[in-house]
């Protein structure tokens, strides 16, 4: 399905925030010229504080979890392990991504995945509750909403998970 006439295709998430009638400006950045989140929030003239990449990773339990933390940071394995109650953590290899998610590596949100996971970004975003920036579902799409509203469309629980 492509654009007609200045029309975006939607994505997964996008579809999600209009059906629960969620505003969020969309952005969009040429995906050759930003192959790392810093180079993302860069070419969009954003703070990399404000600007979030979305993490899966799997629990000892077999679970799987969605975090959430700046682009210039870490995810601390043990602060998101104590976060989702489990005893460690490890990150889903790149190509188990899409068919857990329906989403790529570089294109991961928080939103719109094919399954709801349990959900945690930075304590971090408190510093930005006005708005922050995740991925919009496809590389060189970026999604720009209240933290508020992110937190209720994807169930999320703010927590101390960054290094």
């Amino acid at each position: 399905m492509g654009s007609k006439k200045g029309k975006i295709e939607k994505t997964n998430a996008m579809r999600l925030l209009d059906t629960a009638g969620i505003p969020y400006v969309h952005r969009v950045y040429d995906a050759s010229c930003a192959l790392s989140g810093v180079e993302v929030a860069a070419v969009l003239g954003q703070d990399p504080d404000r600007v979030f990449k979305t993490l899966v990773a799997q629990g000892k339990s077999g679970e799987h979890y969605v975090f959430m933390v700046p682009v210039a940071l870490e995810l601390d394995l043990k602060k998101a392990a104590f976060a989702a109650g489990e005893k460690s953590i490890a990150m889903v290899k790149s190509r188990e991504l899409l068919g857990l998610t329906g989403y790529i590596h570089g294109g991961c949100s928080p939103l719109g995945m094919k399954k709801q996971f349990p959900t945690f970004i930075d304590e971090a975003a408190l510093l930005f509750e006005d708005a922050i920036m995740c991925s919009g579902g496809r590389i060189g799409d970026q999604i720009e909403l209240s933290l508020g509203d992110l937190v209720r469309a994807s169930s999320a629980t703010i927590a101390d998970i960054a290094c």
